[in-house]
């Protein structure tokens, strides 16, 4: 159970469809989380999780429907991407629109997502892969260099100072990247078993 039994725990309603896989993998842990789009709601959390599927034109066309831009925007608490929600943290991602066009993201990490260059390797990179650098963020607390997680995705976030976490398909790309109290992961935390859930639990107890 959480360390703090009144601790309150959201999760963005972006529309996307793996909030109920990521609220199971919260609760599994015995922590209680809000699936919420309420405004008041998501400024008054301890932590907030910021998931996603799908393409950054589509969830950042969701998030501006519900007038969440300045509210993520302004979040001063801990703040978790997972997989898309980590590109929504961007300030622009090529995901979803036509050649040499961007979409506007949230600009809470300064970086830029981009296709992946997979070299002769198929897209999506669909499956579990290892780590091939860790930085002491407490995000990967008991985490090392060689554990697996699991990856679904064509786009990536480029190496940079804001990288803490660095994975190799093709080429090497931003597994995880965080800047104040942004934190956001390539990898699917709720579908990486228990080093996943080690993600999550860390977070949650940051």
């Amino acid at each position: 159970m959480s360390e703090n039994p009144q601790a309150n725990f959201v999760i963005v309603d972006t529309g996307c469809a793996n909030l109920a896989s990521v609220k199971f993998a919260v609760e599994r842990l015995g922590f209680a989380i809000t699936i919420s789009d309420d405004i008041n709601v998501i400024k008054s959390a301890d932590k907030v999780i910021l998931p996603g599927v799908g393409s950054a034109r589509h969830a950042m066309e969701n998030i501006r429907a519900k007038g969440l831009v300045a509210t993520l925007q302004q979040l001063t608490q801990p703040v978790l991407g997972f997989c898309l929600g980590m590109q929504l943290m961007a300030r622009t991602s090529a995901e979803g629109v036509g050649k040499d066009e961007v979409v506007e993201c949230l600009g809470l990490i300064p970086t830029d997502v981009r296709p992946l260059e997979a070299k002769t390797l198929r897209l999506p990179h669909m499956g579990w892969n290892t780590l091939t650098q860790v930085s002491d963020h407490a995000i990967f607390a008991g985490i090392k260099v060689d554990d697996y997680f699991y990856f679904v995705h064509s786009f990536a976030a480029p190496i940079s100072e804001y990288t803490v976490a660095r994975c190799h398909y093709g080429s090497e790309f931003s597994a995880a990247i965080a800047k104040d109290n942004f934190i956001g992961c390539q990898f699917h935390p709720e579908r990486s078993s228990a080093l996943g859930s080690k993600i999550i639990k860390n977070f949650l107890e940051m």
